[in-house]
């Protein structure tokens, strides 16, 4: 048996389970198994289909939670993202005027550094996921395409967001 067929049974553990509300308890070791075998478009469609779902949390707040697990250039990576998608003028929209976003971009600045993205919390990147899906829904796509190269943070987002993930992955290997 190859690995595509041990990666297609795999995956049909999945393909009917979205909106059981019934997680594996192998997801996390199935996960890495499909992660490290699918092309990172396919674990991209997944997580985009996770942050869709009526039955995983608001995307901005799956998003605060990445955030909050991610290292130093993750973050500036997604934030930089985020802030591109939302378009000029968002930092005003947010309550405090971003948590201090404003004055980490002052003097003209367009991208956060590494540095300067370790000091904003997950709660205004979760405010800033929120009002960039509102501005450009396809927000979630690009967030799925950045963190599908980091699938061990995806993982943490936990069973129901990997369950659903895993289900529209085996829906696309099936097409």
């Amino acid at each position: 048996m190859g690995l595509f067929d041990q990666l297609s049974g795999v995956l049909q553990q999945y393909a009917n389970s979205q909106g059981s509300g019934q997680v594996n308890p192998q997801i996390n070791q199935h996960f890495d198994q499909v992660a490290q075998a699918v092309p990172n478009s396919s674990l991209a469609d997944g997580l985009a289909a996770a942050f869709r779902s009526n039955s995983t949390p608001e995307f901005g707040q799956m998003l605060g939670s990445l955030f909050d697990k991610s290292n130093g250039d993750q973050k500036a990576g997604i934030l930089n993202q985020l802030l591109s998608s939302a378009g000029p003028g968002v930092l005003s929209q947010l309550a405090g005027g971003g948590g201090g976003l404003v004055a980490l971009l002052a003097g003209g600045a367009s991208k956060l550094t590494p540095d300067q993205a370790q000091k904003v919390s997950p709660e205004v990147v979760q405010q800033l996921a929120a009002h960039a899906e509102k501005s450009d829904p396809s927000v979630i796509d690009k967030a799925s395409a950045f963190y599908s190269d980091h699938p061990a943070l995806i993982k943490t987002l936990g069973g129901a967001a990997l369950t659903i993930a895993m289900a529209k992955m085996a829906e696309k290997h099936a097409a």
